[in-house]
Parts: C-alpha cells; sequence; structure tokens
C-alpha cells in the first residue's frame, strides 16, 4: 500500500514533540488561571459579606445614637434636670464606692519593679465612668518608670498607661528622678457578678 503525501499543501507538524514540550506549561497555566479566578471569586463574596456587616454595625449605631440623644434630649429638659443631675450624682458616688484601695495597692505591689516607690496615688472618674488613676512614684532611674508602665499595661486591671511628667530630683533621699504616670483602672469584677453571668465555680 501506497501513501502519497503532498509536503507542500500538508506540512509535516511534529505534534508529539509539540505536546511534549508545551504541554505542561499550558496546563500549569490553565490551573494557576483558574485558581486566580477562584481566589477573586472569593475575595469578592467575602468582600461583600463584610461590607453588608459594617452597614449592618452602622445602621445598629446610628439607632443607638439616635435613642442616645433622645434619651438625652429628654433628660435635658427644664423639668427633668434636678433628676438628671441627680442620677449623675449617684452614678458618680456609687462608682468611687466601689473604688478598693486595698484592691489598688495589691495591684500595684505585684506590677512595682525594684528601687521604685508609690509617692501618691489620686483616683478620678474620666468621661463614660471610667476610672482614672494619676500615680506619683519616684526612683532611682527612667528605666525603672518604663519598665512599670510596661508592666502596667500587660496586667489586667491598668490600661491605656502612659508617663505624663517626669522631674529630676537630684538625689533627693536617695530618689534621683518623680514621675507622674496616668493610667485607665479595671477592677476586679465582684464574684457575685461573675456567678451570675454563669462565670463562677
Amino acid at each position: 500500500m501506497r501513501v502519497d503525501i503532498n509536503l507542500a499543501s500538508q506540512p509535516y507538524e511534529d505534534r508529539r514533540k509539540f505536546w511534549l514540550r508545551w504541554g505542561s506549561p499550558l496546563l500549569i497555566l490553565g490551573l494557576l488561571t483558574l485558581w486566580l479566578l477562584y481566589s477573586v471569586i472569593s475575595g469578592l463574596i467575602v468582600a461583600y459579606k463584610d461590607t453588608a456587616l459594617i452597614r449592618a454595625r452602622e445602621a445598629q449605631i446610628a439607632s443607638r445614637d439616635q435613642e442616645k440623644a433622645g434619651a438625652e434630649a429628654l433628660l435635658n429638659l427644664p423639668q427633668n434636670r434636678n433628676t438628671r443631675d441627680r442620677s449623675q450624682f449617684l452614678n458618680d458616688l456609687f462608682q468611687r464606692k466601689a473604688f478598693s484601695w486595698t484592691r489598688v495597692f495589691e495591684d500595684m505591689e505585684q506590677v512595682m519593679p525594684a528601687r521604685l516607690h508609690v509617692v501618691s496615688i489620686h483616683p478620678e472618674m474620666g468621661d463614660g465612668n471610667q476610672l482614672l488613676i494619676k500615680l506619683q512614684v519616684a526612683g532611682e532611674s527612667r528605666e525603672r518608670a518604663l519598665e512599670l508602665v510596661r508592666r502596667m499595661e500587660a496586667s489586667k486591671r491598668f490600661q491605656q498607661t502612659h508617663i505624663a511628667t517626669e522631674h529630676l530630683l537630684q538625689g533627693q533621699g536617695g530618689d534621683n528622678v518623680e514621675f507622674e504616670i496616668n493610667a485607665q483602672y479595671v477592677p476586679e469584677e465582684p464574684k457575685s457578678a461573675k456567678e451570675s453571668r454563669g462565670g463562677g465555680f
């Protein structure tokens, strides 16, 4: 049997060699394209869900702000001012009464580094009924005060701790420097409150 091939009209092609050379890169490129499409689609779905969640939270915040503004407007009416002032006074009184000097000194003892001592502690109420502490300490070096700030930040009882002022004492009574450290104090929750939420043993 004789087969005539006209190379002028049908040039010879080595398809096996072509697929051996380019098949693997084309397959990898195709898989990479599919993976990129999957990543883009997944990212768009996640972004859509996040956007919807953010809008829902913003709507909740706007609703709460509106309720708060309405309640404040009601309390600011002339006939309600006495009730508002009395409520604020009682809330401040309860917050101050909940302040335990013994507990504060116990918490300070746990974070106080060596060769640094407390000169004075002054508690006060901040915005949002946050309990703020102005702490005056003295010691031999600035590094001790920085160590105290780090320890206070690492504890569960103090937040937003920072050095407000710093004064040189020139060796008065063995102390070389004095600092005023401000922090937000987070008192330990009473055991009864934990048990009411099911967190007690």
